[in-house]
């Protein structure tokens, strides 16, 4: 199956640009009340990293005289990130992408050129392994074999 089924795109997707502020990062995730978000080049359209509330947060704790005036100062590429979500290649398979889903709210999905085109949501893989859950639990089993394929 292909990840395009599961694609999030980019148009629909609130990201950070690499050239944003803190205070611009700060204010378009509490709106959205996104946890995480993609952190995206503004020139090249490249994935660069993933910022999540935890990295704003500790660089608070960090920065503890930041106003909210200072901020808009603050390039987010200043901003310490623990750790960026990985990627998956537009032409990687569903196992890559279930892989990738366990660890992650998204899974960021890059074109050949590592052009971010935009996302797949752990939930959307969920609904779609539930599904076929589903499907295999109504099919008749033969009680001999007792094999299912999912994927």
């Amino acid at each position: 199956m292909n990840i395009l089924f599961f694609l999030t795109p980019k148009a629909d997707v609130s990201f950070v640009s690499s050239e944003d502020t803190y205070r611009q990062a700060l204010e378009k995730m509490s709106h959205h009340t996104f946890a995480s978000v993609p952190i995206v080049n503004e020139k090249t359209g490249a994935y660069e990293g993933t910022l999540t509330e935890g990295d704003l947060l500790t660089f608070i704790r960090d920065h503890y005289d930041l106003s909210l005036k200072s901020a808009e100062s603050i390039p987010i590429q200043a901003v310490p990130r623990r750790r960026d979500y990985m990627p998956v290649s537009v032409s990687a398979d569903i196992e890559d992408l279930i892989s990738a889903s366990e660890a992650q709210n998204f899974v960021p999905v890059v074109d050949d050129n590592g052009t971010f085109i935009g996302i797949v949501t752990r939930k959307s893989v969920i609904r779609f392994l539930a599904g076929r859950a589903k499907e295999a639990d109504e099919e008749p089993v033969n009680p001999q074999t007792k094999v299912m394929t999912w994927i």
